[in-house]
């Protein structure tokens, strides 16, 4: 017997806003009865585990040690753009001259998650 897993818990001071901006930036749409002010949200993924967003009363304090990994269908850099024009902020960047690596930004409420390369840069090897 093995264990599958459900989903992805992210404690939050903002369970619907933070589901809603992770909802745009996955393009997939909240859990239907959701609503603001709930305490507990969920980001309805095309496949894999659902995003559950957990309201707490305290707030981040530290570097996440579990982070989410996005692999754009554009390119990694517009991305990042597209991800800082939705709220996300840049934290640190990890991308190579050759086109390797990674960007590092952070949600609304700080929780770090990584921008890849998409599919075809890493086919092709470049940035």
């Amino acid at each position: 017997m093995v264990s599958v897993l459900q989903n992805v818990a992210i404690d939050c001071t903002d369970a619907y806003e933070l589901a809603r901006f992770w909802g745009r930036v996955t393009g997939r749409p909240l859990d239907p009865d959701d609503r603001p002010g709930a305490r507990e949200t969920q980001v309805q993924l095309a496949e894999g585990p659902v995003l559950y967003f957990n309201q707490v009363p305290e707030a981040k304090t530290a570097k996440n040690r579990i982070h989410l990994c996005l692999r754009p269908e554009t390119s990694r850099d517009q991305e990042v753009n597209r991800l800082l024009a939705l709220g996300a902020t840049f934290v640190s960047d990890h991308r190579d001259p050759d086109g390797a690596g990674w960007a590092v930004l952070a949600d609304p409420e700080g929780n770090e998650f990584c921008v890849l390369r998409s599919a075809s840069e890493r086919a092709a090897g470049t940035s």
